[in-house]
């Protein structure tokens, strides 16, 4: 049976008095793709000068590599907003490309040595040298072909009249950011134990190409000459094949207080590993990696969750979740989808509403170890065999039948449904969410069979998607943005590029300085 943290709050706040509230909600999203070339090959081009500065534009950069592009939407209380945001960028960028595709796949496309997959460059100031090494680390520690696999990920964050609200139903005690930052965590802990569902439901990446491999062996078949694949995976992305730090599968990050958490990464940037030390810092003048410690800054540690917060003075992550309490959550579990040209689907910003709002209010015990254990095989279990008709899950140490425990989370996510559409007026959270149901039974519609289908039809995962990203963006660059829009993205374009000068204008210090500065 479901249990709520404040069982009178479920009841509250589905009245449409109440649930008016949550239409404060703020959302935006990150996506990340690759440049490809003509050929399908990593895009060896800089960064587009129309596209601005990648060190200061607020909604256009890069992630690791120079061709790996990351869009960001501006945070907006209107649910609508992100994804029309998400096209205009889309647009913008695709327009400025010249002869070169936005990759429309997760896993990447043809890459060639390890070598040659190029690392983003800022500029010359310290913070985009910083940037750089933080990046030539990344390299160095877990390979560069790891650091070429896109994601998106769904920021997300609730009003404070929300919460006043709540710590007032539940007649919490303790200051209002105390009371925040521990249902956010109780919130986190809950995605952990559920979060499964999203690779079965949206991953897209069942197969790969073989270029990937780096010449490694591999436990996957071939489907095709060029093409490994899971025949029954939902997100090869999200298994140990892709974004997955093993390197890190010691490091114990506890998400059961906001104390522990940032403890734990506190500890993890200040503990020398031995093999980060023999790699060394430095050769010469030339920096290889920020330290020799098991994170070189909190960023590097990979979870499919995490707590945010802005700094307001520009601290560490951790400093700043520390000293203000968390802000947002970001949730990172999102394959990019290559049937749709932006890779994202509007279902999966309201599903993800309806499972945050779940993992909010039910009850979120501490995880032990035994917990988390269970937690990462039933991840890992979905990733990997998602779609097979016997699939079981652990729970409670106990295997069970995969359908029956997706419907019962379906079951236990109907009120938060009801309490969105009661907020927002009409039906379109149940509707969405009747729909996406019919996926644990029916395997083959989601996104991960009908990628694998695809990528069978069309001779391999590279022609398959090759396919798909000419054809998106050649549709991107057919559909002309507004005049305010167009004017809007060239005037910040410009703008970037002249505070990336400020700021190398304006330099003072060494880079040694900064980076003890940072750590200070």
């Amino acid at each position: 049976m479901l249990k709520f943290t404040c069982c009178d709050a479920v009841q509250q706040f589905s009245e449409h008095a109440a649930a008016q509230v949550l239409r404060g909600i703020t959302r935006g999203y990150e996506r990340e793709c690759l440049r490809v070339d003509r050929a399908g090959k990593l895009a060896q081009t800089p960064h587009p000068v129309g596209l601005g500065s990648k060190l200061t534009h607020p909604w256009i950069t890069t992630d690791y590599s120079e061709a790996l592009l990351e869009f960001i939407t501006p945070p907006s209380q209107d649910p609508e907003f992100p994804l029309q945001f998400l096209r205009d960028i889309h647009r913008f960028s695709a327009q400025q490309l010249q002869g070169e595709y936005l990759w429309a796949a997760s896993m990447p496309c043809v890459l060639a040595q390890d070598k040659d997959i190029p690392i983003a460059d800022y500029g010359s100031s310290n913070a985009a040298r910083f940037k750089s090494v933080y990046r030539e680390g990344l390299g160095l520690r877990y390979g560069r072909q790891m650091q070429t696999i896109a994601g998106a990920h769904y920021n997300w964050s609730l009003p404070a009249d929300f919460w006043l609200a709540l710590k007032d139903c539940c007649c919490a005690k303790g200051s209002g950011q105390d009371f925040v930052s521990e249902r956010y965590f109780g919130l986190i802990r809950n995605f952990l134990r559920y979060g499964w569902l999203i690779p079965y439901l949206f991953g897209a990446s069942p197969a790969i190409c073989e270029s990937f491999l780096q010449g490694r062996s591999s436990d996957l078949p071939e489907l095709v000459p060029g093409t490994r694949y899971g025949p029954y995976a939902t997100s090869l992305r999200m298994s140990d094949l892709g974004y997955q730090n093993r390197a890190q599968a010691n490091l114990r990050v506890s998400v059961n207080s906001l104390a522990e958490y940032t403890q734990a990464l506190e500890a993890a940037i200040r503990t020398p590993d031995p093999y980060y030390e023999e790699l060394g810092v430095r050769e010469g003048t030339r920096w290889k990696q920020l330290n020799a410690c098991l994170l070189q800054t909190e960023s590097e540690f990979y979870a499919g969750i995490r707590p945010k917060r802005i700094g307001k003075l520009g601290e560490r992550p951790a400093k700043a979740l520390q000293t203000y309490g968390v802000e947002y959550v970001e949730m990172r579990l999102f394959d990019l989808n290559p049937l749709v040209d932006i890779g994202i689907t509007p279902e999966q910003g309201l599903f993800a509403d309806v499972l945050l709002l779940m993992c909010l209010f039910r009850d979120s015990p501490p995880i032990t170890s035994r917990e988390q254990s269970e937690n990462d095989e039933n991840k890992r279990r979905v990733v990997n065999q998602g779609r097979q008709p016997d699939l079981h899950l652990l729970a409670h140490n106990r295997e069970q039948a995969f359908r029956p425990l997706a419907h019962e989370l379906f079951d236990d996510m109907q009120p938060f449904a009801e309490m969105l559409d009661a907020a927002y007026g009409g039906r379109r959270y149940q509707t969405t969410m009747q729909d996406l149901r019919t996926r644990i039974d029916q395997p083959d519609s989601t996104p991960s069979a009908q990628v694998l289908a695809g990528s069978r039809e069309q001779g391999g995962f590279f022609s398959y998607t090759m396919q798909l990203s000419q054809q998106h963006t050649q549709s991107l660059q057919a559909t002309a943005l507004d005049t305010g829009t167009l004017a809007r993205f060239s005037d910040s374009v410009v703008s970037s590029w002249q505070d990336q000068q400020r700021l190398e204008v304006a330099e003072h210090g060494s880079f040694d300085d900064f980076v003890a500065q940072y750590y200070a």
